[in-house]
């Protein structure tokens, strides 16, 4: 679609709709954005959109969206809702903003004849730690890259602020079930599909709804493309087995794998291997114990990407040094301190029982875990032979303080927190040298603060704030 003096409808004043809406307003475009929010609730976001921008706040009026020749949704807006319902009934299209920035960038490349091949990373957990490897082993390789989506920063307004500069050799995103939803056109050049654990269960009917979602990732790939998939994940090999019977042309598949040697990469031995094009097969890249990053959860991550990496192209002395620098995100499995010979650990990204039971799995010593918030209707017992294996007690707060302490039944210590100031403190009195002491929640955080950074930092403060004689 040509945007210039077409009506377009934003919904969703969060940070893809105000990047959706002033890219849009650029190119020309009559855009109106509405949020459910006021405008008081919405001043920070508002002072960030162009001038051009019309508003529509406080609710969701039907007529802006049936007489729209096109609506942007953010990726938290659900296609059910009513005005959208009505609009599409109308025959309305409704993208999301990926699809947005994959579409605009899809005109600059044919207008310049030069390549913006999307890398995108999916998955339940490890988006965000493949995604950010991969875009700096993109750049140790001498590439220039847009690197955003799900992570934090919209597509959009990096694209925008790429102006009209030289245009990047790859885009790399991290994408998530809520973005592939409204996808139309999207065809990453190389995708990856780290696991798929349940996750998002308030909003999906089923696991294999869900599981649909993800594997949209790879729904307009054809021949010259490239699938990475997890080999010790079977969600994610059987939904691709699915997915791709039958398909006359599809992309080339490669897998990852910590426990057996794939077309693709693979540790054996304390020795990562990789076997891909333009590289002699099974050619070490790193020892294990080199990798910035630690846990058997990172140590997948960072196959992914590397597989990810070498496929678009970076060479292996590239992706190998990556490998070493890199030290991880905050909030995943961050060291905070060491207490008195106990260690704290933030690992606040763990919002679902699939990635509290890789953080588990990261630690040899005993542990004594904080989780609890807000449900996202996960199935808590799943956590149950971890729990009994590795943590002597449980530290639960917020909405499913009581719903874990049920699924979980009695198989460690457990004590009840009224916040995470107190589930600190409780911690501290249990904790003996040796112990570390880990957030990693399984839950969403918004019963008791912003977002996840939000708690995180908060743990930080507090167990920074722990005196050593107290």
């Amino acid at each position: 679609m040509q945007y210039r003096d077409k009506k377009i409808t934003v919904v969703g004043l969060a940070r893809s709709g105000v990047g959706a809406a002033n890219l849009l307003s650029g190119l020309g475009a009559d855009v109106t954005v509405t949020d459910t929010k006021t405008e008081g609730e919405l001043a920070g976001k508002i002072m960030r959109l162009s001038p051009s921008v019309r508003r529509a706040l406080g609710g969701h009026p039907d007529d802006i969206f049936t007489s729209a020749d096109l609506i942007v949704i953010s990726p938290g807006i659900p296609l059910g809702i009513g005005p959208l319902a009505k609009a599409r009934g109308k025959g309305v299209p409704v993208i999301g903003e990926l699809e947005l920035a994959y579409n605009v960038l899809e005109v600059r490349r044919r207008e310049n004849a030069a390549g913006m091949p999307f890398l995108a990373v999916t998955g339940s957990n490890g988006k965000s730690t493949t995604t950010t490897l991969l875009d700096q082993m993109v750049k140790k390789a001498g590439f220039r890259s847009i690197f955003g989506g799900n992570i934090g920063n919209a597509l959009t307004e990096e694209i925008l602020q790429t102006g009209e500069g030289p245009s990047p050799d790859f885009v790399v995103a991290e994408v998530s079930s809520f973005q592939l939803e409204t996808i139309t056109a999207f065809r990453p050049r190389v995708a990856a599909i780290l696991n798929v654990t349940p996750d998002h269960m308030d909003r999906y009917h089923s696991l294999s709804e869900y599981a649909d979602a993800k594997a949209r990732i790879f729904e307009n790939q054809r021949g010259g493309d490239f699938l990475v998939l997890n080999a010790d994940d079977p969600g994610t090999t059987a939904i691709a087995k699915e997915k791709l019977k039958g398909r006359r042309e599809g992309p080339e598949v490669f897998y990852f794998s910590r426990r057996q040697k794939v077309k693709g990469i693979y540790c054996t031995g304390g020795t990562v291997l990789c076997n891909v094009p333009h590289l002699d097969a099974d050619v070490t890249l790193v020892g294990s114990a080199e990798i910035g990053i630690k846990g058997v959860h990172n140590l997948e991550n960072a196959m992914a990407a590397s597989a990810m990496a070498l496929l678009a192209g970076c060479p292996a002395k590239a992706v190998a040094e990556s490998l070493r620098e890199f030290q991880g995100l905050e909030h995943r499995l961050e060291f905070v301190r060491t207490l008195e010979g106990v260690r704290y650990i933030n690992d606040s990204k763990g919002t679902n029982v699939g990635a509290v039971m890789k953080s588990i799995e990261s630690f040899s010593d005993p542990l004594i875990l904080i989780a609890g918030g807000r449900d996202k209707a996960g199935d808590f017992s799943e956590l149950r032979d971890a729990v009994s294996r590795k943590v002597k007690a449980l530290v639960l707060i917020g909405e499913a303080a009581g719903k874990i302490k049920d699924a979980l039944g009695g198989v460690a210590a457990t004590v009840m927190a009224r916040d995470l100031k107190e589930a600190v403190k409780a911690c501290r009195k249990m904790a003996e040298r040796g112990d570390v002491v880990l957030l990693s929640p399984a839950c969403a955080s918004f019963d008791m603060f912003r977002d996840f950074e939000d708690r995180g930092r908060q743990f930080k403060k507090i167990v920074m704030g722990l005196g050593e004689n107290e």
